[in-house]
């Protein structure tokens, strides 16, 4: 089961840093209404640049914190909480758009993924 999780830690890592740094200007079937590039899609959210570069620098940090707590357990529980709470946020900017379900998949999967890093640390599953 250790394998899993650790499993799940690099894929939030691999995951985050393609879309912050590989596929930041590129366009996806995942961006938030018919933006092409990430600040296109955070001004259809109504958000500035100044909060994209908050959000995304969260976002690393706390998939970063995840790929290290294979190391460092104790950092696991921080990042997965910080990135479950900014999953919450994308989540709530795809409703307020009304995007379709599929636009929001991404991050209704790293929600989840962080949830079971969360339970699986605390010992409830």
């Amino acid at each position: 089961m250790e394998y899993l999780f650790t499993a799940i830690k690099i894929f939030i890592f691999l995951s985050i840093i393609n879309v912050w740094f590989i596929r930041f200007n590129k366009p996806t079937v995942y961006r938030g209404g018919e933006a092409n590039s990430m600040k296109a899609e955070f001004k259809n959210y109504g958000l500035s640049e100044t909060i994209m570069y908050i959000v995304g620098g969260l976002k690393v940090l706390s998939a970063l914190g995840m790929v290290l707590s294979i190391w460092v357990p104790q950092l696991l529980l921080p990042a997965a909480i910080v990135m479950a709470i900014l999953m919450g946020g994308a989540i709530s900017m795809h409703l307020k758009i009304k995007d379709p379900f599929k636009k929001a998949f991404p991050a209704f999967s790293f929600l989840f993924l962080s949830l079971l890093l969360i339970l699986n640390y605390t010992g409830i599953l």
